[in-house]
Parts: structure tokens; C-alpha cells; sequence
């Protein structure tokens, strides 16, 4: 049996502390996989050091456990594509240089494609039974997915945004859900990047200007605020 989170709190964020209904608030867990998390998967075929994502893991589960705890809804996503690529545009596949492309064999399977053990999602967030996961083609979770459709049938107006990494698939999906008048509180510490320069600059992109796609926060403030 779940808790019963406090019906409204405000989270200490940039540029501005901000006000949620837990009720209409959902946790948005982006791209943990094992093909952008570990080893032999895609992030490290284009020769990025997947190491500097492990940051993000320990504050996305406390966060995720809270969220479990209080029975809000949790979302997960993953890009990769069908087995046949036909979700896959070309010039999407053939773009840059990496030791193996999408769809290539790798040692998790073929890469970034879906049912394969490297598209999973790290053992340390894996969802729970009920939990809603979202197979998305693109870098954003709205395009050519059913999560618009998950968050109004729950009701949803806000949403704690986290995963990998925080320039690309983050941003994209932080943009996307602006445009569709939600809320957006970015956990900071709960996003990452290959580039570290990035992951800085990623983050000041959405809280410039008033907070012009959402606000930021550290999961500490988070975890406060759900909690007080």
C-alpha cells in the first residue's frame, strides 16, 4: 500500500521555486539503457566514455523510490527501433562514424534495437510491473510515441524530467513537452552527458529567460518538497 503524498509542494529550483500538485505530477525517467549506459553499447561505439552517465543512476533511483513510495505515475523510456528499421530513417543511421551502427550485431545484441539486452534499461531503475515504459524512434518521448495520450488519461500537468543524456534526448523531450503546455522541473543531478560542458549548458538552456522551456533542481530539493 502506498503513502499518500501531500497534495501540493514546492520545489527550490531555477530560476524560480515552483509550486507542484503531486496528483498531476508524473516522473519522466529518460533513456537509462544499457546501449547509452555500459560497455559495448551505442554510446561507447561513438567513442564516448559511458562512465561519465553513472552520476545521474544514484539520484534518479532515490527519486524513483520516492515517487514509487507515493504513488505517482512513472514513466520510462528507451530509444531504439524495430528489428526490420523501418522505423529508422536512413540518414538517421548513417549519420557520424561509429564503430557499429544501428542495427549492427555488438555484444548486448543488435544495437538500439528494441527486445535486445543492450535497448534494456540498467538493472539498478529497471521498472516495476505496471510502470509504464514508452519505446520511442526518435530523440523526444512525444514524437511517434502514445505518452501524450498516458499523461492525459492520468491527468498529468507537470513532470520531474531526468535520464541521459541531458543535452539531446532531455532537452528534446523538455522542448517537445513546453510546447504541449506542461511543466517541466529538470533534476540536475539526475541528468548526464559525454560532455560535461554540455550537460552544463544543457541545463541553462531551459531555466534562461524565466524559465523558457522549465526550471531546474537538484534532487535534494526534489526529495524535500515531495517530502515536506
Amino acid at each position: 500500500m502506498t503513502d499518500v503524498t501531500p497534495a501540493v509542494g514546492v520545489v527550490i529550483a531555477e530560476p524560480d521555486p515552483i509550486a507542484l500538485d503531486w496528483g498531476k505530477t508524473a516522473l519522466v525517467i529518460i533513456d537509462m539503457q544499457r546501449d547509452f549506459m555500459e560497455p559495448g553499447g551505442f554510446g561507447e561505439t561513438l567513442g564516448n566514455d559511458v562512465s561519465l552517465l553513472a552520476s545521474a543512476v544514484a539520484p534518479i533511483g532515490k527519486v524513483l523510490a520516492a515517487a514509487r513510495k507515493s504513488g505517482m505515475l512513472v514513466v520510462h523510456t528507451r530509444e531504439g527501433h524495430l528489428p526490420d528499421l523501418s522505423d529508422a530513417p536512413p540518414a538517421k543511421i548513417e549519420r557520424g562514424a561509429p564503430s557499429l551502427r544501428i542495427g549492427d550485431p555488438g555484444p548486448m545484441g543488435r544495437i538500439l534495437i528494441r527486445g535486445e539486452a543492450g535497448h534494456d534499461i540498467i538493472p539498478e531503475l529497471y521498472p516495476f510491473a505496471g510502470e509504464v515504459v514508452i519505446d520511442k524512434p526518435g530523440k523526444g518521448a512525444f514524437y511517434a510515441t502514445e505518452l501524450g495520450n498516458v499523461l492525459k488519461q492520468h491527468g498529468i500537468e507537470n513532470l520531474l524530467v531526468c535520464g541521459v543524456t541531458t543535452e539531446v534526448c532531455v532537452n528534446t523531450t523538455v522542448r517537445e513537452a513546453n510546447d504541449r503546455g506542461y511543466r517541466c522541473v529538470v533534476i540536475a543531478d539526475g541528468c548526464a552527458s559525454y560532455f560535461p560542458e554540455f550537460h552544463e549548458m544543457g541545463l541553462k538552456m531551459i531555466k534562461a529567460q524565466g524559465g523558457i522551456f522549465g526550471w531546474v533542481a537538484d534532487s535534494v530539493a526534489v526529495l524535500k518538497a515531495m517530502s515536506a
